[in-house]
């Protein structure tokens, strides 16, 4: 493994690589924050632009100790080129994912209790509110079962999201996986998916659910993605 120290970066992504571990560190906190994870399972990653690279967490260390200098620097095939800690278990998955989706800046992975009770179920999230219909464009799919370590499970998502409008998608067994343009917005779908998760469960305790009409769900998809905010 290569220290910080390490010309491995190129030089002219040197600039980039250090503010995305700075901002990948800092993204890690809003996890925390919104009771996404405990001890330290689940992980964030972000493409470094114009370059075959992301940087993620790194294994097995608590949140309340990252820093900047402890995101780890990889390859997008997993290897890492530069860090002082082992990558994230789950960096294979996040590298086919880049490799797959040119259009993903940031990875998210999480355990996040709501919407991992789905996903152990083996069940989509109905789109039942509009929350999900502007976030999430439909319901929330289910990706299959896979061991943890490999490009399994990215391969999983890959194939699950292919079609869907959906960032997230629920693992089955496992937990949540989120994509976005950049690693904020994989940060924020992680967030409204375990929201939404929590919300039409308690709704399902008092009866069947009734899934938004596909049109009022269209409608208010591309009203929230082309209007919506500043």
């Amino acid at each position: 493994m290569t220290t910080d120290t390490s010309p491995a970066v190129p030089g002219r992504h040197r600039d980039e690589v250090e503010r995305l571990r700075a901002h990948v560190c800092a993204l890690h906190a809003e996890l925390t924050r919104w009771n996404l994870v405990t001890w330290t399972s689940g992980n964030v990653s972000a493409r470094v632009p114009g370059a075959d690279l992301m940087v993620i967490k790194p294994s097995g260390v608590s949140y309340d100790d990252l820093s900047p200098e402890d995101m780890v620097v990889c390859d997008l095939d997993g290897r890492v080129v530069e860090g002082r800690h082992k990558p994230s278990s789950d960096t294979a998955a996040h590298a086919h994912i880049y490799r797959a989706r040119p259009d993903v800046g940031g990875v998210v992975h999480t355990h996040s209790p709501y919407a991992t009770a789905w996903a152990a179920r083996g069940e989509a999230i109905p789109c039942a509110i509009t929350a999900m219909a502007d976030e999430f464009g439909g319901d929330i799919p289910v990706g299959p079962f896979a061991l943890i370590g490999g490009d399994d499970i990215g391969r999983g998502v890959v194939a699950t999201l292919d079609g869907h409008r959906s960032p997230a998608v629920l693992m089955r067994g496992h937990g949540v996986f989120t994509v976005g343009g950049n690693a904020k917005a994989a940060v924020k779908a992680a967030v409204m998916c375990e929201d939404v998760a929590h919300t039409v469960h308690i709704a399902r305790q008092g009866g069947p659910l009734h899934r938004l009409p596909q049109e009022h769900i269209d409608a208010l998809h591309d009203r929230y993605q082309n209007v919506y905010g500043q």
